[in-house]
């Protein structure tokens, strides 16, 4: 099996705290579709006979596109590779623009999962955020979409804001839960350089939440998830029914996948292929005929990391005995010293061969992914 990312750069303004590659020039939309297709095409070998389980819209904001503008690509796509009749469509939108005519028109289209970034359910912090909706809105959003026939939900959060209370993120979680979703991703705020939260961080325009606060919020969300029938499958991912993102799922098992568009990367097992992070240079290097992403292969330490990495993060965790088949007794020699004192102190479980963290070790995961990895 094998994955399809799509990235949609545009967004009609930018987001202060996000730092994935985007542009507000939406003049460019029909030459960046056009230099899609052609991608769509010439990468039509790079999954070779893999069948494609799972496409992800992502951005940017997907959700420029029109239904008309959406189908086109599905079709290129159809037409190229091998999709599944069953395969996962995720299409991640902002809540203003889900209206019942635009859910209706994607669905026909062929989207069967929406990921909607709502991120707050307080206006003062979307303003804050400069995000183009409020929250009445992102209510409307869901339920419209569960009206007319999306089963496949999920919503996006972010706590450890600045000025983020203990109460309102109690609220937001409260409301989520209310709400005809199947998923939940909720994410710490991460101060990114280049982006403007990172700025008036620096400058000391903008206060960071306490460590603590940010803890309590994760606690209440681990909380609030179980209450509510939501299983944690990954740090920051959350599903009722096992109803888990197969696409980011397969991210995280090692599954193959395509990226196409500006800043996508790829994975075929053995390298990885990135593209540029710009829509005017990704448009004129297929103009041009000129190289549009770099690769890197992959070591065997470079695999072995990898596997640690994306495997610790899931209810699944490390296979040891994975481990040794794949990368030999030493590495997995080196694995078992390197757990024990977080298996002594709680913060990991090793048992019947797998480990994973315990909630406690989900506070301090970037500290043991950094013990696991071989630099």
């Amino acid at each position: 099996m094998a994955g399809i990312y799509i990235h949609i750069p545009f967004c009609r303004q930018k987001c202060y705290y996000c730092d994935f590659y985007k542009t507000v020039n939406t003049s460019l939309k029909q030459k960046f579709l056009s230099v899609l297709k052609e991608e769509t095409k010439v990468r039509k070998n790079y999954l070779q006979n893999e069948i494609v389980e799972t496409i992800y819209f992502g951005g940017g904001t997907p959700s420029v596109l029109t239904a008309r503008e959406l189908k086109d690509i599905l079709c290129d796509l159809v037409d190229n590779y091998q999709v599944s009749k069953v395969a996962e469509i995720t299409f991640e939108a902002n809540p203003d623009d889900l209206t019942n005519d635009y859910l209706e028109a994607i669905q026909q289209a062929g989207i069967n999962r929406l990921s909607v970034g709502i991120q707050a359910f307080q206006d003062k912090h979307l303003g804050k955020m400069n995000r183009r909706h409020n929250a009445a809105e992102a209510i409307r959003a869901v339920e419209t979409a569960a009206k007319i026939g999306f089963d496949n939900i999920s919503v996006d959060l972010i706590y450890g804001l600045p000025g983020l209370t203990d109460r309102e993120w109690k609220e937001s979680l409260n409301r989520v839960f209310q709400l005809p979703v199947q998923h939940l991703s909720a994410y710490h705020l991460t101060y990114h350089e280049g982006t403007a939260f990172y700025t008036w961080l620096k400058k000391g325009t903008l206060k960071e939440l306490k460590e603590t606060e940010s803890v309590a919020q994760f606690k209440n969300l681990l909380s609030y998830a179980k209450k509510n029938g939501f299983e944690q499958y990954e740090i920051s991912n959350f599903a009722k029914n096992g109803m888990y993102s197969k696409h980011n799922t397969s991210y995280w098992m090692g599954t193959k996948y395509l990226g196409l568009g500006p800043s996508a990367h790829s994975f075929d097992g053995n390298s990885r292929h990135w593209n540029i992070s710009h829509v005017e240079s990704y448009i004129k290097a297929f103009a041009n005929n000129a190289d549009y992403f770099e690769e890197e292969i992959l070591s065997d330490n470079d695999k072995f990391n990898e596997y640690i990495l994306t495997r610790i993060r899931t209810k699944w965790g490390i296979s040891i005995k994975f481990v040794n088949q794949q990368f030999g007794a030493i590495k997995e020699n080196y694995l078992l010293q390197q757990i024990e004192k977080y298996r002594k102190s709680g913060t990991l479980f090793f048992v019947d061969d797998r480990i994973t963290l315990s909630n406690e070790g989900l506070f301090i995961s970037d500290e043991i992914m950094t013990d696991l990895i071989i630099i």
